[in-house]
């Protein structure tokens, strides 16, 4: 996501780690102004997000916003349940993802987009641990690879 024009607020690096993600959707996010500020000065956090869709909306859940320091009494609470911007046909595919292929919804970032707040969606499936440990062993070996090039470049 190197394209002008956005900057990229929050970043979830455990949902990567836990799932394959298999497709992701870019999504707008009903927020109030004191969220918008918040998030503006890097206080979101997407750690143990995940979205859901109830009723043919889909929500995030847990998705942790601090409080505004000069908020005062228009601040909100910092892990309330936000609405999620999406058309009808990309709600029904999710629909579809999460109910048929046992898939499920997880924010993988937050992030400006001609100034307004845009949430990229990932459609996941869970790693097993076995998957995690390959991706260990895999990461390793590029590194060990990496340092044996630069060895033989110095001597």
């Amino acid at each position: 996501m190197a394209q002008e024009g956005i900057k990229v607020l929050a970043v979830n690096r455990k949902a990567r780690h836990d799932y394959f993600i298999e497709d992701s959707y870019e999504c707008g996010i009903a927020l109030v102004g004191t969220e918008v500020k918040s998030i503006r000065l890097g206080r979101a956090n997407l750690r143990d997000c995940y979205a859901a869709v109830q009723n043919g909306e889909v929500f995030v859940h847990h998705l942790h916003i601090s409080p505004y320091e000069k908020g005062n009494v228009f601040n909100r609470d910092a892990l309330r349940t936000r609405k999620l911007l999406l058309h009808k046909a990309e709600i029904r595919k999710l629909i579809g993802y999460t109910q048929q292929k046992g898939l499920t919804l997880i924010p993988l970032s937050l992030y400006l987009k001609r100034g307004r707040v845009k949430l990229e969606l990932g459609v996941a499936r869970g790693k097993k641990l076995y998957d995690k440990r390959q991706d260990i062993a895999k990461r390793d070996a590029q590194r060990e690879a990496e340092r044996e090039l630069r060895e033989r470049n110095r001597g």
